[in-house]
C-alpha cells in the first residue's frame, strides 16, 4: 500500500511543494545521515529547531540591522531543513513515535510563540495594547491553520497510502503529551467535517485488501485536490511572507496577512475538504453498491 512514498522525506510527491522536493526535504534527509552514528536524537533535532526559529526573532527585531534581518530570514528558512530532518532521523533510527510528533508540535509552537512575543513587543511602541492583541490573533490563528493544514494532509496520507499518524493511535493515559494530543485532535476534528465519514470506511476496509486498494486509488485520484490549497496556510510561503514582512520594515504586515487574508484560505480549504469528503465517500459507497 506504501508505492509512491519516497525513502528520503517518507511523503509522496504531491505532498511535496516545490521548495520542499527540491531544497528543504533532500538537506534533510542528509542531515539526518549524518545524525544516525551520533548520540543526537530526534527530540534534540526538534529542540534545535526552536533555538533557530528563537535565534531569527532576536535578529529580526532587537537586532534590526539590515544584515541581521538577512541572516535571521536565512536562518528561518533553514529551520525547515531542521524541521524535517527530526522526522526523518527518527524514522532512519527506528524512533520514529506519536510521542515525538508532539514534542516536534510542541517545539514549533514554542520556537514561534517566542517569535511573536518579540514582534509584539517591537509593535506596542506604536500599538501599544493593540500589538499584543493582534499577536494573540496570529497566534491563535496560525495555530488553527497549521493543525487543519497538516492533520488535511497527514489524512490525505493515511487515506491514500496506509501511512498512519497521531490519529490512528489510542493515547492511552493523563501525560502531558497525550493531553496535547486529545487537544490537537479535538480542534482538527471540528474543522474535519465529512472527512470523518471517509476515516470510518478506511477503517472498516481495514481488513480487507483489495477494498483499502480501491479505496486508497479513489482517495489518491479525488483526495488531492485540497492538496495546493492548504499549502498555502503551510508554513513554507509563511516563512517566505515573514521574511518579506520584515524586509519591508515591520512584522504588521505579516500579521495582518496570518489574520485576514490566511484565515480567508483555511475557511475555503474547510470548504473545499468538505466537499471532497463527500464526493470521496461517494465514489466509495457507489463501488460497494455495484459490487
Amino acid at each position: 500500500m506504501n508505492e509512491s512514498l519516497p525513502s528520503d522525506a517518507g511523503k509522496p510527491r504531491e505532498l511535496q511543494g516545490f521548495l520542499n522536493r527540491t531544497v528543504y526535504h533532500p538537506l534533510a534527509h542528509r542531515l539526518a545521515r549524518a545524525l544516525v552514528p551520533t548520540r543526537v536524537t530526534p527530540n534534540m533535532v526538534s529542540i534545535a529547531g526552536a533555538i533557530i526559529v528563537m535565534v531569527a526573532g532576536v535578529l529580526y527585531t532587537l537586532v534590526a540591522t539590515p544584515w541581521a534581518i538577512a541572516l535571521a530570514f536565512v536562518l528561518h528558512l533553514s529551520w525547515h531543513v531542521v524541521d524535517g530532518a527530526d522526522g526523518a532521523l527518527a524514522r532512519m533510527s527506528g524512533r520514529a513515535s506519536p510521542s515525538g510528533e508532539i514534542v516536534d508540535g510542541l517545539c514549533d509552537y514554542a520556537g514561534h510563540g517566542v517569535l511573536y512575543v518579540l514582534f509584539a513587543a517591537t509593535l506596542d511602541d506604536t500599538l501599544g495594547a493593540g500589538a499584543w492583541a493582534l499577536a494573540l490573533a496570529a497566534g491563535v490563528s496560525r495555530a488553527f491553520q497549521s493543525v487543519f493544514a497538516e492533520s488535511q494532509r497527514r489524512t490525505y496520507q493515511w487515506w491514500a497510502y496506509d501511512v498512519p499518524w497521531l490519529q490512528n493511535t489510542k493515547g492511552q493515559g493523563d501525560g502531558i503529551g497525550v493531553k496535547l494530543s486529545r487537544i490537537y485532535l479535538w480542534a482538527w476534528n471540528r474543522m474535519a467535517g465529512p472527512t470523518q465519514a471517509v476515516n470510518a470506511l478506511v477503517s472498516s476496509a481495514e481488513h480487507d485488501s483489495a477494498e483499502r486498494a480501491r479505496i486508497a486509488q479513489i482517495a489518491r485520484r479525488t483526495g488531492r485536490a485540497i492538496l495546493p490549497t492548504v499549502a498555502i496556510i503551510g508554513a513554507n510561503p509563511r516563512t517566505i511572507l515573514l521574511g518579506l514582512s520584515m524586509i519591508a520594515g515591520s512584522p504588521l504586515w505579516f500579521f495582518l496577512i496570518e489574520t485576514v487574508a490566511f484565515n480567508i484560505v483555511l475557511v475555503a480549504a474547510i470548504l473545499q475538504a468538505a466537499s471532497i469528503g463527500r464526493r470521496i465517500a461517494r465514489e466509495i459507497a457507489h463501488g460497494n453498491r455495484e459490487d
